[in-house]
């Protein structure tokens, strides 16, 4: 039997290698913006989010509802500057993924029992001004775009300019962190 190969023009099968981290780095740069923009003001009105976690009547106790409010944001938080500085981004895209889509269960939900609240997702939420409408379906619109962006990075999460990226650089490599502080590289590679 013979086998046929097919000669592809020089360059176009390496665009991808070429271009996902750096995609994947916008990605997940944007995700990290996002979620720091949604935590700010969550974060400086604690009181606020609680009203707005509140404003779900999720028939929660309300000790619960003070957890959620406070943690919120904090996580929230935590997921953006894991995010930045390219930690664990698989993980974190997972759990940005598993956290819109909370997000969007529980705007869902206040749609369909009829309460007008304002989410609360980039501000401090609650009961919406007598002659102001709901935006559910943007907000859910919006959520499944962000977890797009957070579903791409679980698929690709490599980067550039991120820890993982130079975690991988050094286990590859067999260079450790004390080598290159060290400025025992330049010694190995000569």
């Amino acid at each position: 039997m013979t086998q046929v190969s097919v000669q592809r023009p020089a360059g176009r099968t390496a665009w991808w290698p070429a271009t996902q981290p750096w995609l994947s780095t916008v990605l997940r740069l944007a995700l990290a913006v996002i979620w720091i923009l949604a935590a700010w003001p969550k974060v400086t009105d604690l009181d606020n989010n609680i009203r707005s976690v509140r404003a779900y009547e999720l028939g929660i106790p309300d000790t619960l509802v003070q957890v959620i409010g406070i943690g919120q944001p904090f996580l929230e938080l935590v997921l953006g500057l894991l995010l930045i500085v390219g930690l664990g981004v698989r993980l974190m895209s997972a759990a940005s993924a598993l956290l819109f889509v909370i997000y969007i269960v529980g705007i869902i939900s206040v749609w369909v029992r009829g309460l007008r609240i304002d989410c609360g997702c980039f501000s401090s939420g609650g009961q919406l001004a007598a002659g102001v409408d709901p935006q559910y379906a943007i907000e859910i619109a919006r959520d499944l775009g962000f977890v797009a962006i957070a579903v791409v990075l679980v698929i690709w999460p490599l980067s550039k300019l991120s820890v993982d990226g130079l975690i991988r650089h050094l286990s590859t490599s067999g260079l450790t962190a004390a080598d290159l502080a060290d400025g025992d590289e330049d010694e190995e590679n000569e």
